[in-house]
């Protein structure tokens, strides 16, 4: 593979200053995820539950509403939405550095700037999603989602270091004001991008059922349904990821904030590495999937077991490779198995999986970390995915008529071809009334299993984006 391949979607100009964008951004974001966690437990005492609320009610809202955003999203303007949502977030980040600066921060401010936060994610993040495959085409749609992890946990490494260091410096007050201007960065690559350029989706009409008609599409798909199974268990303890990583520098090893960013900066060097190797790859493949959330769960037994601050931060690094190995992997398999029309209904259902179990979740593993110590969090947290991750295996073989020692060797890709569509049904029976018998026994072969070419190849067109 050429030594470009790994950055071959920033060939395109609406991506690569979209790309940019996030890149300038992302580092707030996550210098607002540090404060944030560390203002909490400094005005509550170090309460693992107090953290856990917080983690909870931010994503809340997706749980509550995250079907009707998605819904939404396939009906309105990406571009114009995102705009939106990001402002807001800046305003409120904004608005809660401005307490925290004057000293009048209290832990119910905390709360509410949180859930407010997680209302707009409830647009955001569907929004996000969606929006990549109308910049590019599908074959670069796998590579772009990679870059986009990649730029995410690019920020992840340099934003908690730099919060550290200002949080000891000058206090979390003027950290969130910084994440705040940072929006800005997004919201003006977003008004530069050339809406003629996009591969936009025909909007969805209006009306009852739209949900519903979501929810049916993802029941009809066995696979989908046992991968969203997997990424909710996985989840319930990932989720929270930061938040056991708070409990362990602050009530474990006793360390300050700057060792907290530290801490995390290590965990994000790692998904910054799993990011970059599959941005190299040109499809996503199951086996990554259950690899990736198996090793995920052996990582955080092995850092719930080191007995200092160091050791725990060097396991850090292959947990975050694991972890982002498979979400990144996880999240080109459903953009690239939907039909586009539902992408933004699918993709909420993606993200209310990822980010609704965090509500549910996040008080369990501060409860445990209370009662117990983060140490025994983060092992049961390792023993469930373990767990989950060899009988979800089991299943998804059975679903996509693979051996589960081929998902796992990679001989089987895993899934490519998306369910077929009552509007490709009538496609392909235009096609053979013209003349194109050949492709009816093309549609017929085993697929991502082990079928030919021909089939595969049309697959990707009956549901690439359209212009």
């Amino acid at each position: 593979m050429p030594r470009l391949a790994m950055f071959r979607s920033l060939s395109v100009r609406n991506y690569r200053l979209y790309a940019l964008g996030q890149l300038m951004s992302n580092p707030g974001t996550w210098m607002q995820r540090i404060a944030q966690d560390w203002l909490v437990l400094q005005l509550s005492g170090g309460s693992g539950i107090a953290l856990g609320m917080t983690t909870a009610l931010q994503f809340l809202p997706m749980l509550l509403f995250g079907l009707w955003g998605g819904a939404l999203v396939d009906r309105i303007d990406k571009r114009r939405l995102l705009v939106l949502t990001q402002g807001s977030m800046g305003l409120l980040a904004v608005a809660l550095g401005v307490l925290a600066t004057a000293g009048a921060a209290q832990v119910w401010h905390v709360y509410l700037f949180a859930f407010a936060l997680g209302l707009i994610t409830v647009l955001d993040n569907p929004g996000r999603q969606a929006f990549v495959p109308e910049m590019v085409d599908r074959e670069r749609l796998s590579n772009a989602i990679a870059l986009n992890s990649a730029s995410f946990q690019l920020g992840r490494v340099t934003g908690p270091a730099i919060a550290g260091l200002l949080i000891a410096w000058i206090g979390s007050g003027p950290v969130f004001m910084v994440n705040g201007l940072s929006f800005g960065f997004t919201i003006v690559a977003l008004l530069m991008i050339r809406t003629g350029e996009l591969h936009r989706t025909d909007p969805v009409p209006g009306g009852k059922g739209r949900i519903r008609e979501g929810l049916r599409y993802v029941s009809g798909r066995r696979d989908l349904v046992l991968l969203l199974v997997l990424a909710a268990c996985v989840q319930f303890f990932g989720a929270n990821g930061q938040n056991q990583i708070a409990l362990m520098v602050n009530n474990v090893f006793e360390t300050g904030a700057a060792a907290f960013g530290v801490a995390a900066a290590a965990l994000a060097v790692g998904a910054l590495v799993g990011a970059l190797l599959a941005a190299r790859r040109e499809r996503p493949r199951l086996s990554l999937v259950l690899l990736g959330s198996l090793g995920f769960g052996v990582f955080q037994i092995v850092a719930g077991a080191m007995p200092g601050y160091v050791s725990f931060v060097v396991v850090l690094i292959p947990m975050g490779v694991a972890f982002i190995t498979f979400v990144t992997t996880l999240n080109a398999t459903f953009q690239l198995s939907v039909d586009p029309r539902m992408r933004g209904r699918v993709m909420s259902m993606f993200m209310l999986v990822f980010m609704g179990v965090a509500p549910i979740g996040a008080p369990v593993v501060g409860l445990l970390a209370d009662a117990f110590g983060p140490r025994v969090s983060l092992a049961v947290g390792g023993a469930v995915t373990i767990a989950v991750v060899c009988a979800l295996g089991a299943l998804l073989a059975r679903a996509t008529g693979a051996p589960l020692r081929d998902l796992v060797s990679g001989r089987s890709p895993g899934l490519e071809s998306p369910d077929v569509t009552e509007e490709t049904e009538e496609t392909e029976e235009t096609e053979e009334t013209e003349g194109a018998r050949g492709a009816d026994v093309a549609s017929e072969a085993p697929g991502p299993c082990g079928g030919d070419v021909d089939a595969d190849r049309r697959s990707s067109e009956e549901t690439g984006t359209r212009v």
